[in-house]
């Protein structure tokens, strides 16, 4: 192919058409490679999750909470990011944290 005498458009369709045909054939390649797999580990009697071996997830226990309002104790703090409105105004008040310390 002699991309030299090709029109600019000519070439960003044969661009557009060679990328599709790329992600086409990835898709396809992807799709016969996961058959192979799990066919391999049918013939072994084994689960995918056998040979991957299974993610352990973590789930993270919330923050407890370091401060309560005084007025109001189902308002409450980790002291974690930025402070609340209520917090911002007690200290204003003249209160201070370890005042607000659960």
């Amino acid at each position: 192919m002699d991309f030299q005498n090709m029109e600019y458009t000519e070439l960003l369709t044969l661009k557009a058409q060679i990328e599709f045909e790329i992600k086409r054939r990835e898709s396809e390649e992807k799709s016969k490679a996961r058959k192979q797999i799990l066919e391999l580990a049918k013939t072994y009697g084994l689960e995918l999750d056998e040979v991957l071996g299974k993610v352990a997830t973590t789930t993270r226990k919330p923050v407890e909470a370091k401060y309560r309002h005084p007025a109001d104790p189902s308002q409450t703090w980790t002291g974690r990011g930025r402070k609340p409105r209520w917090v911002e105004e007690l200290l204003q008040s003249g209160k201070t944290l370890e005042d607000l310390a659960i």
